[in-house]
């Protein structure tokens, strides 16, 4: 059986393979503008008026502001994200408060927002550059598999809450839109190396040139180690993590109107196992955008990715998965009053598993077909006061033919600088291959059975929210919800002799919360930003249901977190950020509620130079953030130093 055609060779060769390439590229570029670190423009953090006005495309997929969208969104810039001394994407994402991110082990992250949180989180939509970053084995993300450079990330918009209506099945609790920069503005080479005690090294080089001055182009390389997670008796949990990554951008500009982007990236990483045998994975991307705007309320784009997938896991299954996807939205105007939106989708998945004796996946080869499409239409009621947004999602897939997931939101400016919104919408998780097609052990008789009548998870969504600058210096955001849920994944009994059960549909619940965040700019020089959630989660067996499972099972998720951030910029060119980070207990877990703190100093020597020192988990020696007795990992204070260097 042939799997992943991306050669798992050393790590290193990769970024010798970028370093090559970005050497061989530089001639005929010569003429390319200076490369710089960071612009004077990119040092600058927004102002608490420039933060409302940012502009955010994930809630309906066009350029609005932040302050006018009927949803709860958090932004995360990328001047946040290097100042927080992140190593990796779920580290970034632990600034936005609205999300639940535990560290699991050395490289496995658990992360959704507004509950129902596990290593196997499956009711949130990750998209990177428009590539849905998602795995029908079991309809989440392997975080590990995700290692974008983060230097080169324009901003990460985080949706609590449903996004169906324009992203699909899957966007039920959250939408994640990670957006990287034009390759225009990563001219020149840079250069970054860390070391210290998590990641224990790091590198990352990346050149960024241009053909002329329509046609730009940047490629990477990057490499790292991570070190072990501990048992709970203390003793190393063997689970080091290694990965090397490269990859390529180009962005041509025919014109002011029109664009094409090509981009891809390839990976390979292993993960050390308690056996001689270390767990590995591997793939490779590419993805094509050509984009047209024919007026400020009219433009297409027309989007197709290739994804492949490869990861072997010892005693337990060997995966190559291979997707192919075509996406394409058009906008127009046909009144003064009217934004419509619509677009069309398909999606081809094919998944090749290896069975072991202890599990298998069946038919162990899955080819699958999903078509979407999608209208909605935003409608101004009263001109810069009231704004009412009308759509529907419709999908086939293969396990519940198709699946409707509509919305209505209703945004009312108050006043300029206030807007009260709402919002009831209805969306859908729809089933994996983990819920239909898993069985246990990997040859009959099997105990597990699979899931042959399961539905997709259905929820009812009611928000209300408010926005407000009360000043210039002081903003706040307050998200409420309520949602009610049905058809939530059980575990069955079909027989008791021989015993056997099922995947199915047994559970209902319902979960409510709130959201609050702030921004005070203390001076222009120093600023605060705080967020906290209240979450309560509640889910019971449905009449006649014979569910093995305890009740709550799948409520891996603390009742309340708190974040504050200070930023300040100090006198000799450097900066100092803190993080502090609340979180409750985990009931179901019997994990008590912790306390964390992150800290970075960093110093820009010159223009071209920065130098830092940051400090994750501060405030003791080793924590543990989740998992249930033996299985918990605990995670160590880490310090590292790193050097950023641009020329």
């Amino acid at each position: 059986m042939n799997y992943c055609a991306v050669p798992t060779e050393p790590h290193a060769t990769i970024t010798r393979v970028c370093l090559v390439l970005a050497v061989a590229l530089a001639a005929p570029c010569a003429g390319a503008q200076e490369p710089v670190l960071l612009s004077a423009h990119e040092l600058k953090q927004l102002s608490v008026d420039q933060l409302m006005n940012l502009e955010v495309t994930s809630v309906s997929r066009r350029p609005e502001k932040l302050q006018d969208v009927a949803s709860a969104i958090q932004v995360i810039t990328r001047d946040e994200i290097v100042r927080s001394g992140a190593t990796n994407l779920p580290e970034a994402l632990r600034l936005a408060s609205n999300l639940q991110v535990v560290q699991v082990d050395a490289r496995q992250w658990a992360i959704t927002a507004r509950g129902f949180n596990s290593t196997g989180a499956n009711k949130l939509q990750v998209l990177i550059d428009g590539r849905t970053v998602y795995t029908p084995l079991y309809s989440g993300v392997f975080w590990d598999a995700q290692e974008t450079p983060l230097a080169d990330i324009e901003r990460i918009e985080v949706i609590s809450g449903p996004g169906a209506t324009l992203w699909g099945a899957n966007a039920v609790n959250g939408v994640i839109n990670i957006t990287t920069r034009h390759s225009q503005e990563t001219q020149g080479l840079r250069v970054q190396a860390s070391a210290g005690s998590a990641p224990l090294g790091a590198g990352q080089v990346r050149y960024g040139g241009s053909v002329d001055t329509t046609l730009h182009f940047r490629v990477y390389g990057d490499e790292f180690t991570r070190p072990q997670s501990f048992l709970p008796n203390g003793k190393g949990a063997n689970d080091e993590w290694r990965s090397s990554q490269g990859g390529f951008r180009a962005d041509w500009d025919r014109s002011a109107s029109e664009r094409v982007t090509l981009q891809g990236d390839v990976y390979s990483g292993d993960i050390s196992q308690p056996s001689a045998i270390e767990s590995d994975l591997s793939g490779a991307n590419v993805l094509g955008r050509w984009s047209r705007e024919y007026s400020a309320a009219s433009s297409m784009t027309l989007q197709l990715y290739y994804d492949r997938t490869h990861r072997y896991v010892p005693g337990g299954f060997e995966e190559e998965l291979q997707t192919w996807d075509l996406d394409f939205q058009r906008r127009f105007s046909p009144g003064a009053r009217h934004d419509v939106l619509w677009g069309l989708g398909y999606r081809l998945t094919q998944d090749t598993v290896t069975n072991s004796a202890g599990l298998a996946f069946l038919p162990s080869v899955l080819r699958q077909q999903l078509f979407t499409g999608f209208l909605q239409d935003d409608i101004t009621l009263v001109a810069d006061r009231l704004n009412l947004a009308l759509g529907t999602k419709v999908e086939h897939n293969d396990y519940t033919g198709f699946e409707v997931q509509p919305s209505v939101r209703l945004a009312w400016r108050l006043h300029p600088k206030q807007t009260l919104w709402t919002a009831v919408s209805r969306a859908v998780r729809t089933p994996s291959r983990i819920d239909h097609d898993f069985f246990t052990p990997g040859k009959p008789p099997f105990i597990l059975d699979g899931g042959p009548g399961i539905q997709s998870e259905k929820v009812v969504s009611y928000e209300l929210g408010y926005r407000a600058q009360p000043s210039e210096a002081f903003a706040l955001s307050l998200a409420t919800f309520t949602d009610s849920w049905d058809d939530l994944r059980s575990v069955h009994i079909a027989n008791l002799a021989p015993l056997r059960v099922i995947f199915a549909n047994g559970y209902r619940g319902v979960s409510r919360g709130a959201e609050l965040t702030a921004d005070y700019h203390v001076t222009d020089k120093w600023q605060l930003h705080a967020g906290y959630t209240q979450l309560y989660v509640h889910i019971e067996p449905k009449p006649g249901s014979t569910d093995v499972q305890l009740n709550g099972a799948e409520i891996f998720d603390p009742d309340k977190q708190a974040l504050v951030r200070s930023s300040a910029d100090l006198p000799m060119h450097l900066t100092f950020d803190v993080d502090y980070r609340y979180v409750g207990k985990i009931a179901v877990q019997s994990l008590p509620d912790y306390e964390e703190m992150d800290s970075r100093l960093a110093w820009r020597a010159v223009p071209r130079l920065e130098l830092s020192v940051a400090g994750r988990n501060l405030l003791h020696d080793r924590h543990v953030e989740f998992g249930i007795g033996n299985a918990r990992r605990f995670i160590e204070r880490s310090v590292y130093a790193q050097l950023a260097w641009g020329f």
